[in-house]
């Protein structure tokens, strides 16, 4: 088999003024601009001073740094590749990576709460002018889940070392927002150093979290999934005053372990998983399982206005006897128990998936860690803290995008969405007062981009 070839003599040379790196940055852009967050941004953000000192024009600075995103960037100085070729004939605003570092490091708490609200109003927008999220007025789903991020350097502020040893970290917490139609996008995402519980916060952040979802048009059942960590009073307070269910897993403790052990053994119902799930306690591939229900009261150390009664879901997987296996006869069976608490309105099977099914976002954090969260790129932290509510602006536009550009699109990841739609070359073609991307022949997802750069620039309804 011949293996690809090429000529004797191949040469490079950087002087073509016409071509630009990022084509797809072009519908995207569009689609930013008709939903409005250009506005949004100059509207909510009040940032002091002029010129180079970080106030003057928040939404190019804003938009810059959200498109730079889209295409990759995972740093501030990445923010330099939208300044080649053509890129000025598209696109007016285009700053210096020193500008829009300036532009972060002026950022204080109170406008990374401003820049919050311009994430949830766009996210909002954007779901009633996209196919962003069907189905959401019915059954939606908001997980919350933690990550650590390692960061280099004792500068940086609020990075310590915590949970992983001699790890420098910093520990955003975000929620996403889901339905069984619809891959995740980003409802809420905050910043905490390094040494901050899993849970800090986490009762306030899940309040934010469901407006945001309502805004989004989750107007029907809302069920807030997360993992034991969150199984606190205050998160389930906070979902039951949002008109939010909850469903938490449970660590075994005393308490559990004796709910578990009342239940009748016929009470159990055997269930198979069409697609076998990994065990988080030994990492198999589990196919087999039996699950049961009872009632359970939790937070019983607490005062009796605090105390929740609700249902203990359980799901039971043999424990593998590896002597058994070997050919010695078993005495008895083994279970491993793994726990939720829920007031889910489903029944118990449909429950009990939906809950494993909270690992979506785990999906959503690699997202992030392979593009713009591969770094919190300044010593300023709330220069950082503003990083990942942008890189959620960016996450919730391409996911829309995807949703314009067709069925594959809409169900792949960020890095799959940048290859096919953003990433791709063009050429500047100047006819009169007209410019025409002239892009590659053959390429093989034309017809999605030719969807998307249609539904972008498609006259308003």
């Amino acid at each position: 088999m011949q293996s690809l070839m090429l000529p004797r003599a191949v040469f490079a040379a950087f002087d073509e003024p016409n071509l630009i790196a990022d084509a797809g940055l072009v519908p995207l852009v569009r689609l930013a601009e008709r939903v409005g967050l250009p506005g949004l941004v100059a509207e909510r953000l009040r940032i002091g001073g002029t010129g180079n000192s970080g106030g003057a024009h928040p939404g190019a600075k804003a938009m810059m740094l959200i498109a730079a995103m889209c295409a990759g960037a995972d740093s501030i100085g990445d923010t330099d590749r939208l300044r080649h070729g053509a890129t000025g004939l598209l696109f007016g605003g285009v700053r210096a990576p020193s500008t829009l570092g300036t532009f972060l490091r002026a950022f204080t708490h109170g406008h990374n709460r401003q820049l919050h609200s311009v994430h949830r109003d766009f996210l909002a927008r954007l779901a009633r002018t996209t196919p962003l999220l069907p189905g959401v007025d019915q059954v939606a789903f908001a997980d919350i889940d933690p990550t650590h991020r390692r960061v280099y350097g004792r500068a940086k502020q609020g990075a310590e070392v915590g949970r992983f040893q001699g790890i420098r970290t910093l520990h955003p917490i975000l929620a996403t927002l889901s339905t069984p139609l619809a891959r995740p996008v980003i409802a809420a995402v905050r910043l905490r150093r390094g040494k901050a519980a899993d849970a800090r916060g986490a009762g306030p952040f899940t309040a934010e979290a469901r407006p945001a979802a309502g805004q989004a048009g989750a107007i029907g059942t809302v069920i807030v999934r997360a993992d034991s960590q969150f199984y606190n009073a205050d998160v389930v307070a906070a979902c039951r005053r949002a008109n939010a269910h909850f469903s938490l897993t449970v660590r075994m403790n005393p308490h559990i372990a004796a709910a578990i052990s009342a239940i009748a053994e016929d009470a159990w119902t055997p269930i198979r998983y069409p697609e076998a799930f990994v065990d988080p306690d030994t990492g198999e591939l589990v196919s087999d399982a039996e699950v049961a229900e009872t009632s359970y009261t939790a937070f019983t150390g607490r005062k009796k206005a605090e105390q929740v009664t609700a249902r203990l879901i359980v799901r039971r997987v043999r424990r593998l006897n590896a002597e058994a296996a070997a050919g010695q006869g078993e005495l008895f069976t083994t279970w491993r128990y793994h726990a939720l608490f829920t007031d889910s309105p489903f029944a118990m099977p449909q429950a009990e998936l939906q809950h494993r099914q909270h690992a979506v976002i785990e999906q959503v954090i690699a997202d992030g860690k392979s593009g713009p969260l591969a770094h919190l790129p300044s010593g300023n932290f709330q220069a950082n803290n503003a990083w990942p509510t942008l890189w959620a602006i960016a996450f919730n536009l391409l996911r829309a995008a995807g949703c314009l550009a067709g069925t594959f699109q809409s169900r792949a990841t960020t890095a799959t969405l940048r290859a096919h739609l953003v990433n791709i070359p063009a050429r500047i073609a100047r006819s009169g007062r007209r410019l025409t991307l002239r892009l590659p022949d053959r390429w093989p997802w034309q017809h999605a981009f030719t969807d998307l750069f249609d539904a972008a620039h498609a006259p308003p309804a």
